[in-house]
Order: structure tokens, then sequence, then C-alpha cells
């Protein structure tokens, strides 16, 4: 592709490998991890560490980790995993976290509620799922900034859509 037609093409993506895990770490496989600053969202190409307090991660069964610059782009990517990873399939992850809202530490995605309809922008200046590990913290930040709670099971292909639609990019 000419420089003229790189910049305009819609097919032009960056893959983003998975970070292997690290036995010497010490940590059980399971267990979440501290954002690499080199790390790259599948999904939108951000650097998740430039961001702590939006992002997420999974882990697979042979310990690798992918990372996520927020909510948003996890569930993006749990909904076409194979569009994103190559190598790797859903029924391998065996753990999923994002950053607590209320407190930034890691907490399951799978238990954690999401707010919809926040006034609050995430990483990419645009509407977000900020995650909390309690009812309460989630309902007074609804409260403050608008928007309902929601269980990872409510949010659906539709909602993700509505939220800023499919990326225009495919491997």
């Amino acid at each position: 592709l000419s420089v003229e037609e790189s910049a305009l093409s819609p097919d032009v993506c960056l893959i983003a490998p998975p970070t292997p895990y690290n036995p010497a770490s010490g940590q059980p496989l399971t267990a979440p991890r501290a954002v690499p600053a080199d790390a790259r969202c599948p999904v939108c190409g951000m650097y998740p560490a430039r961001s702590p307090n939006w992002a997420a991660q999974v882990i697979f069964s042979n310990g690798d980790a992918q990372f996520f610059d927020s909510p948003l782009s996890l569930f993006r990517y749990l909904q076409d995993l194979g569009r994103y990873t190559r190598g790797h399939s859903a029924d391998e992850i065996v753990a999923r976290y994002v950053t607590d809202a209320d407190s930034g530490r890691w907490i399951s995605a799978d238990s954690a509620l999401y707010v919809h309809g926040s006034s609050v922008m995430g990483p990419m200046r645009t509407t977000n799922l900020p995650a909390f590990a309690e009812a309460t913290a989630a309902q007074r930040f609804a409260g403050t900034h608008g928007g309902v709670a929601l269980r990872a099971a409510d949010i659906s292909h539709d909602l993700l859509a509505r939220l800023g639609g499919e990326t225009v990019h495919r491997h």
C-alpha cells in the first residue's frame, strides 16, 4: 500500500500479543497482574498502563494475560475473541479482572457491577462502563454521574454496539 492508501485503509490494524506468564514472579497463575507499560489493548491499540483506573485483563489457562484499556474493550474482546487474539479461545480463559473504580483494586469482572449511561468518559474520551465491587458504590456513582448499574450478564452485544459500535478493522 502507498502512504496515501494506508492512511485511508480501514484494514490496517495492530496485533497486540498476550503477555506470557512468568513463573518466577511467585504469583499464582490466575492472579491479577500489574499492567506492563508496553502492553497494548488488542481491541483499540491503547496502552492500558496509561489509564490504570480503567484497566482490565483476562488470563488464559497457560498463564498468558491480555490487557485492556477499559471494561468496554474487555467486553468487546469477549464477544469476538477470535478476531483479536490468535491461538487462544474463550474456553481457555480462567480469570477476568477489571479495576474497581472506587478503590483502584483488581476485582472479578464476572461479579463486578458496571454503570452504563454515566456522564464520565473512559480513556478514549467516550462513554464506558466503570466497574465497581460493591452495589452501594455503583449506586452512589450513578446517583452523582447518572446511569444505571448492570451485572456482567446484562451487558449484551446490542448494548456494546450502542456504546460505540464495532471497530472498523478486521484481522
